[in-house]
């Protein structure tokens, strides 16, 4: 493979986004509880990224952002992070991950949190939360409930169900759709 870089999705990279997705999580995809959070609310565009080979610029990789509120801050779901199968284990998804991380950091969120494997998303700060401190709805292993601070200290604190963003919040107004 040729080398990659990460840019910002545009438009016209949501058809090859979605077939990644697909290819990477199939349909059962639908039944998760991720994405019940993010039916009808749209990722924001500030802080959703794809990676792409440099040298034809075919689509490597995808990461999305969501806003949620989590109790009473307003947070980031990470997800879904889909990169081409045979090309995993080349830090194609974790320099999709660092990027939006830089990125989320001078937006008005406070942390993000995903369901997820511990070993991997530590490689970029991730790290357990309390078992019961953050609620998914639906079916979630607490074990796998990861969170990762974007303000100072705003783990410590963060505790509560984790709902649909509501577009009436004026951070989540803030959010960028696509486009």
């Amino acid at each position: 493979m040729s080398t990659w870089e990460v840019r910002k999705e545009r438009p016209g990279d949501a058809a090859a986004v979605e077939a990644l997705v697909v290819l990477g999580f199939g349909p059962g995809r639908f039944a998760k509880t991720a994405y019940r959070l993010r039916e009808g609310v749209a990722p924001d565009g500030r802080l959703s990224f794809v990676a792409c080979a440099t040298d034809g610029g075919a689509l490597l990789g995808s990461v999305r952002f969501w806003p949620v509120s989590i109790g009473d801050t307003l947070s980031l779901l990470l997800g879904p992070l889909a990169v081409v199968p045979k090309l995993r284990g080349q830090g194609i998804g974790i320099g999709l991950m660092q990027r939006g991380i830089e990125e989320a950091r001078t937006c008005d969120y406070e942390s993000i949190v995903l369901v997820g494997d511990e070993p991997y998303y530590a490689k970029v700060g991730f790290a357990k939360l309390p078992p019961g401190r953050v609620r998914f709805p639906g079916p979630v292993d607490p074990n796998r409930v990861l969170g990762l601070a974007l303000k100072p200290n705003a783990l410590v604190t963060l505790s509560g169900d984790v709902k649909r963003a509501r577009i009436d919040d004026p951070v989540s107004a803030q959010a960028v759709p696509l486009g």
